[in-house]
């Protein structure tokens, strides 16, 4: 097998596949390589799988709703945190002759009890009824259905519950839960599941969420959502309105902007995104050390070798060429096993978090062109000394 690769990379470099042969001359060597870039492969995989995931439930808890553009309190930095802000912002948006709808939305988070000891965390959505044209039309056909006090429309995804039951709710078959101290009952599902700060979601009206959170008002939705006429920009109506609603403590944007802004928010400023990054830039310097070392010790070993090429007068690019080609198979060939184990990684998170960690043709692209950059690198680090050395004194 050796010798076959040595002869179609002989073709394919046009020479003597010097690298390859130094490579596999110490096949331990090779192999503790080999081992070192799936690792480094590995690190980052796994924490770009993690801020995959948090992208990924970020958008997803954007996932029930839709508008053109979103109304929040100044201090709102994601969907679920920030002040309430007044209903009256509402009406005034509506006076505005490009504004076509506004609808109040509550956020809230309740606790469900799964089995009488352990609890799920869900993040509560609330809309009035006759509000289905900003709900997503994966849910909008069952608003009406929650005119009802204390029903509601379940997550058949809830992370911790019995995936079965969840997913036989109907009306036939209605779920009747606690949550808050309310009995609730949900005859319809969708498909949302959880994140990192809830383990699903519930859909209800405003009145049922004004009964489960009796320390909320009517008069203080936590977002509004606003649609424009068809054909009006809605940026130039977010700005119209922002000068509008100036006096009040408001934040106007798209809805596109608004996801935006919290995806930003939340891998840049909150600890969680952080670390991911912080975790993404250790694996990749792992695997530069590691390159690096093994291509530097390779090189200190055949000094006298090069030192001979190089009284012969071959450029230091010919020296390069050699120590690219062994970096470029180190990072082709440990990317193998690294992928592999990442995907098998993949599967285990995702099935014991229920988070959406999966891997992307992107991703996959991104870390083997990625480790292929480090690898070359790491080899051009590890000629310096034979760039500087005299032939003469290396014998």
């Amino acid at each position: 097998m050796t010798r076959v690769v040595a002869v179609w990379l002989g073709h394919l470099l046009g020479r003597l596949p010097i690298g390859w042969l130094q490579l596999t001359h110490s096949r331990p060597r090779m192999a503790a390589a080999l081992a070192g870039v799936a690792f480094a492969n590995v690190l980052v995989f796994v924490q770009l799988g993690m801020m995959g995931a948090l992208n990924g439930t970020i958008a997803q808890s954007y996932g029930l709703l839709r508008a053109d553009i979103m109304v929040s309190a100044t201090d709102s930095k994601t969907l679920t945190d920030g002040s309430p802000i007044s209903r009256r912002v509402l009406f005034q948006a509506l006076a505005d002759p490009e504004v076509a709808a506004a609808a109040p939305l509550y956020l809230g988070k309740v606790d469900w009890t799964l089995d009488g000891s352990t609890n799920a965390a869900l993040s509560v959505y609330a809309l009035p009824t006759e509000a289905a044209r900003f709900a997503a039309p994966s849910v909008a056909g069952t608003l009406d259905r929650l005119s009802m006090i204390d029903t509601a429309v379940s997550d058949r995804r809830t992370r911790g519950a019995d995936l079965g039951v969840l997913a036989a709710v109907s009306d036939q078959s209605p779920l009747r839960f606690e949550a808050t101290g309310r009995t609730l009952t949900a005859s319809a599902r969708f498909a949302l599941g959880g994140g990192f700060s809830a383990d699903g979601a519930l859909l209800v009206s405003d009145q049922t969420f004004l009964r489960l959170f009796p320390q909320r008002i009517a008069g203080t939705p936590s977002h509004i959502l606003i649609d424009v006429v068809p054909g009006a920009d809605v940026t130039a109506v977010a700005d119209r309105l922002s000068q509008r609603l100036g006096p009040e403590a408001v934040k106007i944007r798209s809805f596109t902007q608004a996801q935006a802004e919290d995806l930003s928010y939340q891998t840049t400023k909150r600890p969680t995104g952080i670390i991911f990054g912080i975790g993404v830039a250790m694996g990749v310097l792992v695997g530069l050390v590691i390159v690096y070392q093994v291509l530097s010790t390779d090189v200190a070993d055949h000094l006298r070798e090069y030192a001979t090429f190089k009284a012969m007068g071959y450029p230091h690019r010919f020296f390069l060429g050699i120590v690219f080609e062994e970096a470029i198979i180190l990072g082709s060939l440990g990317f193998l096993p690294g992928i592999g184990l990442s995907m098998g990684i993949y599967a285990g998170m995702s099935a014991a978090t229920s988070l959406p960690v999966v891997m992307t043709l992107s991703r996959a692209a991104i870390v083997f062109f990625g480790t292929i950059l480090a690898c070359t690198l790491s080899g051009a680090l590890a000629t310096r000394r034979l760039r500087a050395a005299d032939p003469a004194d290396l014998f």
